[in-house]
């Protein structure tokens, strides 16, 4: 029941009894569980349809209104679900009250964002990247990338003043989709003696038609491209550039596509 301090139910969330939620449409990767898994026999229908429909839950909280919030995730987005008292009801979106705050935000983060976040870097940082830019660099930026892809190279030639003074280091994750000889000059980028070379001779003449390809791509380089490639996937993203970076709270963001304007320098911190 809602008490005499005004809360405000932003009805741009979508009122569930149960309703779907949409996905993005990338794969989604596993979220992390909570100390005992909260799918139990007690576990409201409501949550339950959501859950069967492909949201992950990783904890609740309370809130001041009698709804129980839950935290969750879906299409890689954090996502907050606020269930009715009899479990048969649920609000999905944001809860705010009368000075405008989301009373569920800070819970979001610790529960979903924050872990997220840490399993997202992880992933990149395992990936088979290859380094652009100084390896003391403070800030690291990772970027998806296509060989034959044109906003790549954008993101590439705008990051120049940042690489070169040794502020960023980015580190190009290679796959090969958007084109037939994508993956043949991928390989030919993973397999070189200097792979950090290859990636600049590919990326100064891509005007050009950039690097020759492999006539045919060795197994190895095979396996750590489709790797590459399950990781953009898992990460949400659809395309290239597929961008992960840590901001100046060391909070971990993705950029789709090409940063534009102050969002570039967003992306890869002060110029």
């Amino acid at each position: 029941m809602i008490r005499s301090h005004t809360a405000l139910f932003l009805l741009a969330a979508t009122l569930l009894a149960p309703a779907a939620c949409a996905r993005d449409g990338g794969a989604v990767a596993p979220a992390a569980e909570k100390a005992g898994d909260p799918a139990t026999p007690a576990e409201p229908e409501v949550v339950k349809t959501l859950r069967g429909q492909g949201v992950e839950f990783m904890g609740t909280f309370d809130t001041p209104v009698g709804l129980t919030g839950y935290a969750g995730v879906a299409g890689q987005r954090p996502l907050a679900v606020y269930v009715s008292k009899d479990g048969q009801h649920a609000i999905v979106g944001t809860l705010v009250n009368a000075k405008g705050e989301d009373v569920g935000a800070a819970k979001l983060k610790e529960l979903v964002s924050g872990p997220m976040g840490a399993k997202m870097w992880q992933r990149v940082e395992a990936s088979h990247w290859v380094a652009d830019g100084k390896a003391d660099a403070p800030r690291v930026v990772y970027a998806f990338s296509d060989p034959n892809c044109p906003y790549c190279n954008r993101f590439w030639e705008a990051a120049r003043p940042w690489v070169e003074s040794g502020k960023v280091q980015i580190r190009q994750i290679l796959v090969g989709v958007i084109r037939e000889d994508s993956a043949n000059k991928a390989a030919a980028i993973l397999g070189a003696a200097s792979p950090e070379k290859a990636l600049q001779e590919n990326e100064r003449n891509f005007a050009r038609g950039g690097i020759r390809g492999l006539a045919k791509v060795p197994a190895e380089a095979e396996a750590r491209l489709r790797d590459n490639e399950l990781a953009m996937l898992e990460l949400g993203f659809q395309g290239t550039p597929g961008i992960v970076f840590k901001d100046a709270a060391g909070t971990v963001q993705t950029r789709s596509g090409l940063p534009q304007g102050e969002d570039l320098q967003e992306v890869l911190g002060p110029r």
